[in-house]
């Protein structure tokens, strides 16, 4: 067995590399105490649940970020994103919220921004009923295709528009906000519908040449200057480039509206053009993507610039900023992953960074309408409520000693976290390896940056004497009750289906015994089909598209099946399903949606039109099922059936955590782990909620 831990290290100071991270930058009137700037971010939580969202900043004040903003606020009821859940700042009721998020934000002496927007084109007004505004006469441009129009704007509608503003100008000075952002970025905001040539196609003095699109931004401004004086900054967030040629707003646009107005906001925040293509997943964009788009911009203006990459490596941090690309370093999944990620490079604790693995799982709660998750940090939207903080945890209740079956994400989560509490844990796995899933899927291309999900935890381990790392130890239920541990977390993962039982077939269907039927959990140990194989997805998300593209690379001719409407469905929520298509595609893989497995034939596989019900066989060599997941418990089964003996061995309890509970994403697995610990020996709660939920008020 492997005993890895080790002493943890003692104090250290500041690399004097990253101190020009940590030198103050003004901007207008304020001064942010650092380089490190929380960009703009949605959380799930909004008017919903805005206590949650408040102590999710404050978190982040306390982690050393040097700026934070809200995520963007509606500035009128004319114009919202319905069925999305953003912060609105419509009318007194919302002051509340807000005033208690900038209190939160400067609780640490962090800077307060708020996103203002006004959505434009991309606001349906679902919810108030309003007819939406737009610089022309243009379709709502959402992600659900909304039958819903825009009507073009006329002078008395500007004169509105302007007049909208100031009033958020107002309320969000009163709040206490330092830097008020206009929104004109990713294409959600109306200062970008009227900058691109695609979504203005005015004949007066707001349409036509830049100096007449650029009109609107500027008299925002300039209102804005009438309307906070020199007591709050002004910002604005622009896109880098629209991504539709000169029929867009492109970058050579951008730039020569930067020179044009160089001095006109007090700060410059850029970020590309699309929200897909500036938060893309690490499959497909490194870190620091844009930085092509970026570069040179700061050389145009005399204010301050911030930009974005998923920045999480403090030494490409300096770069950007010792080249004259950014002023700032702009973040918000490395802000969610890591709140702390500042505070830990200014004491010298870069291993303790819990690096952003750019699975996009965050974005998934905006998207779902949801409170968002973040695989690699639990705590995120649980800090208010639940309690839950992303570097201390209450102490332990007793000495009772733990085991941890199984050293996946969850595993790996469980002992973490029951490790910080100060218990004596034991973490055995029954192979060589550690990260179970997370270790496997790693080597699948593109998804590399899912081994920072088992580097962090083992690193943090490692360095505690009070957690013992076994390896190559499977256990059985005999094991278990000789041991002696009080308290037992199993862990033990999940398999993938051969049977094509998923969403689609509630039941196993035929399989011709002579054809070839491989899984992901084949496919990943290194075994692999070879010819024509026919790959079966039914379940939506990434693994689908990332084996097609394995064997693909494999000299495999490839024939994806499906019976969704679309390549990796569920994808579109981590905002990468159009890339995943378009590779799979450019990559001359057959793409066959809307068909469902009906058999697997000695010769091929029978298909059914998800619509018509209507029948084809596809040829092929080999199948790789794609389908759902059983839960290795065997060992809970085992444990549980001798439940009578636990008390004699010493037993208080057996948990069944993560995949080998239920199976779903990586992002489950890891909260499953950090729950049990905070859960643990903790008194019951009867019939109470686990959390606190805020509850709209009645109103007469």
């Amino acid at each position: 067995m492997d005993n890895g831990s080790n002493p943890v290290g003692g104090a250290r100071l500041r690399d004097p590399r990253y101190d020009i991270l940590f030198e103050p930058v003004k901007i207008g009137p304020v001064t942010a105490r650092n380089r490190f700037y929380q960009v703009p971010h949605c959380n799930g939580g909004g008017y919903r649940d805005p206590s949650a969202a408040a102590e999710m900043r404050r978190i982040k004040s306390e982690g050393g970020w040097g700026v934070i903003f809200t995520e963007q606020v509606e500035i009128h009821h004319t114009s919202e994103i319905t069925p999305f859940i953003e912060l609105r700042i419509w009318d007194e009721d919302d002051m509340p919220g807000l005033a208690k998020m900038a209190d939160a934000i400067h609780s640490n002496g962090a800077l307060a921004g708020i996103e203002l927007a006004y959505s434009g084109a991309n606001g349906p007004n679902l919810y108030t009923r309003e007819v939406p505004l737009a610089p022309s006469h243009t379709p709502i441009l959402t992600f659900t295709s909304d039958p819903v129009q825009a009507r073009a704007m006329d002078k008395e509608d500007i004169r509105n528009l302007r007049h909208w503003h100031k009033l958020a100008y107002r309320r969000a000075k009163r709040a206490g906000y330092d830097i008020l952002c206009l929104y004109g970025a990713h294409g959600f905001g109306v200062i970008q519908h009227f900058l691109s040539p695609r979504t203005n196609q005015r004949t007066d003095e707001y349409g036509g040449s830049l100096e007449n699109r650029s009109r609107l931004l500027k008299e925002l401004i300039s209102d804005a200057r009438d309307e906070v004086g020199d007591t709050c900054a002004i910002a604005v967030r622009l896109s880098l480039d629209e991504l539709a040629g000169e029929q867009g707003f492109s970058n050579a646009q951008l730039r020569d509206m930067v020179a044009m107005h160089a001095e006109l906001p007090d700060l410059w925040d850029f970020a590309h053009g699309t929200w897909e293509a500036c938060s893309g997943t690490s499959r497909f964009k490194p870190e620091g993507a844009q930085e092509d788009l970026i570069r040179g911009l700061k050389q145009l203006t005399p204010r301050p610039v911030v930009g974005v990459g998923r920045f999480t490596s403090a030494d490409m941090m300096v770069r950007q900023v010792r080249q004259g690309l950014m002023d700032f370093i702009g973040a918000a999944r490395p802000s969610i992953a890591d709140p702390f990620l500042p505070k830990k490079i200014d004491e010298g604790r870069i291993e303790d960074i819990r690096e952003c693995i750019g699975c996009n799982i965050c974005v998934t709660g905006d998207m779902t309408m949801s409170l968002s998750r973040c695989t690699q940090n639990s705590s995120f939207m649980e800090e208010w409520r639940k309690g839950w903080h992303p570097e201390t945890i209450r102490p332990k209740q007793s000495d009772a000693k733990v085991l941890v079956v199984g050293a996946g994400p969850a595993g790996l989560s469980a002992a973490h976290k029951v490790g910080l509490r100060g218990y004596e844990v034991a973490l055995a796995e029954a192979t060589a390896e550690l990260g179970g899933r997370v270790t496997r899927e790693s080597r699948l291309p593109g998804l590399s940056a899912w081994a920072r999900v088992r580097d962090y935890r083992h690193g943090q381990i490692a360095k505690m004497t009070n957690v013992n790392v076994y390896r190559d130890s499977a256990l059985t239920a005999d094991d278990v009750l000789g041991f002696g541990f009080e308290n037992i977390a199993i862990a033990t993962g999940a398999r993938w289906r051969r049977d094509g039982i998923a969403r689609y077939n509630l039941l196993p269907i035929p399989l011709a015994g002579s054809m070839p039927v491989f899984t992901p959990d084949d496919l990943m140990a290194g075994s692999l089909p070879t010819g024509h194989v026919v790959v079966y997805d039914d379940d939506h998300y990434y693994m689908g598209s990332v084996l097609a593209e394995l064997l693909v690379q494999k000299g495999c001719k490839v024939t994806f099946v499906t019976p969704a409407t679309k390549v990796a469905e569920w994808s579109f929520n981590t905002l990468e399903q159009g890339t995943i298509q378009a590779r799979l595609l450019e990559t001359g893989v057959d793409v066959r949606v809307t068909r469902g497995l009906s058999s697997v034939e000695a010769d091929g596989v029978t298909v059914a039109c998800t619509y018509t019900g209507r029948t084809e066989r596809i040829g092929c060599d080999a199948v790789v099922m794609v389908t759902a997941r059983l839960p290795e418990d065997g060992l809970f089964l085992a444990l549980k059936a001798r439940e009578a003996e636990w008390a004699d061995n010493g037993i208080a309890s057996v948990k069944l955590i993560g995949d080998a509970n239920a199976p779903a994403a990586i992002a489950w697995a890891t909260y499953a782990g950090h729950r049990y610990a905070e859960e643990l020996e903790a008194p019951p709660i009867g019939d109470a909620l686990p959390f606190r939920r805020e509850v709209a008020r009645l109103k007469d």
